[in-house]
């Protein structure tokens, strides 16, 4: 049941100033440069360029908060520093971090946003900053191989040989799918700087005969196919109502008779409310995509049944819908 929230959580809900400590850490890349030494601030300082005593306050902050030790007036890394914010560290996850920085200004503006109805972007940073955008895939590549596997056993896809991954990313998806569905080809169709990190991991895995790497604007290009399944995972998001519903009417014709359309996205509930996360992701999305928006599931239901997909069901409630083309339909033209 929902809680009363004190004063103090209140408060703690809207200082946003621990966020900004952290994300200008990253930004300075201070975890790295202390990678498993203890440094004062003034030898940190000469390193950037900084000034001692300002970002000595920086780094008795970051001690606070956990994140940095200090023993007399040396710091270093905590544990949780050390594992996910040094650049060298298997799990980095920095670039993440370095994406919510790149997002600070319009941030900023969304009352702007909520007054006037107009985003502040015309397009998505992954568009206007493609370094940045492919470090992050790099990241969410690693965290989705883990959640990968499971989400690919729930799907079953024993019977299916072709499925089209429609801006699959760096691949991780396909990857994953291709080591549980021994039969299974994959098409990753997504812009061509994308693919460049997708060829990456594609090759790492071995796997460049049954993965095959599509450049392209999904809403304007041929998907090629005709296949047995295509998979939009995190993508509708990103877009308008009438570009989704377009989307997915393309997809019915991309399919082979009895095929089927996979969507997966950060659904809210019915109520808008829920889950708490998703209502959190809907107003970045707001403020950082122009036309883009978090949907309900009965959005994306009435896209797929509208375009004439049969048996439109919620597979996993808030994530995944799946809908199949009937069999003897009109014939695919791609």
């Amino acid at each position: 049941m929902p809680r009363d929230l004190s004063l103090a959580e209140i408060f703690q809900l809207g200082y946003y100033w621990e966020t900004k400590i952290l994300l200008t850490a990253v930004k300075l890349d201070l975890f790295t440069l202390m990678d498993g030494k203890e440094q004062t601030a003034a030898e940190l300082a000469r390193r950037i360029h900084a000034n001692t005593e300002r970002l000595y306050l920086l780094m008795n902050a970051l001690v606070a908060m956990r994140i940095l030790t200090k023993h007399a007036d040396r710091f270093a890394n905590a544990p949780a520093a050390q594992t996910y914010l040094v650049k060298t560290a298997p799990q980095y996850v920095g670039h993440l971090l370095l994406l919510q920085d790149a997002e600070w200004d319009n941030w900023g503006k969304l009352e702007e946003t909520i007054r006037t109805g107009r985003s502040p972007v015309a397009q998505h940073l992954f568009v206007t900053n493609p370094e940045l955008g492919t470090n992050v895939l790099s990241v969410l590549d690693r965290i989705g191989r883990q959640s990968g596997p499971d989400f690919a056993k729930r799907l079953k896809l024993d019977e299916v040989e072709t499925l089209l991954d429609l801006g699959g990313g760096a691949a991780t998806n396909a990857i994953v799918f291709c080591g549980l569905y021994p039969n299974l080809k994959v098409t990753v169709f997504d812009l061509p700087a994308t693919l460049t990190t997708a060829e990456r991991r594609v090759n790492e895995a071995g796997l460049q005969a049954r993965i095959d790497l599509r450049p392209g604007d999904f809403n304007r290009d041929s998907w090629g196919g005709p296949y047995q399944a295509v998979l939009m995972s995190d993508i509708l998001h990103y877009q308008g109502l009438d570009a989704n519903a377009d989307l997915v009417k393309k997809a019915l014709v991309h399919l082979h008779d009895d095929g089927r359309l996979i969507i997966k996205d950060r659904f809210l509930d019915e109520s808008g409310t829920g889950p708490a996360w998703a209502t959190a992701f809907a107003v970045h999305i707001l403020v950082n995509t122009e036309q883009g928006r978090c949907y309900k599931v009965s959005d994306a239901i009435h896209w797929m049944e509208k375009a004439g997909f049969q048996s439109v069901t919620e597979v996993e409630r808030t994530a995944v819908v799946q809908g199949f083309r009937e069999k003897e339909g009109p014939t695919p033209h791609v």
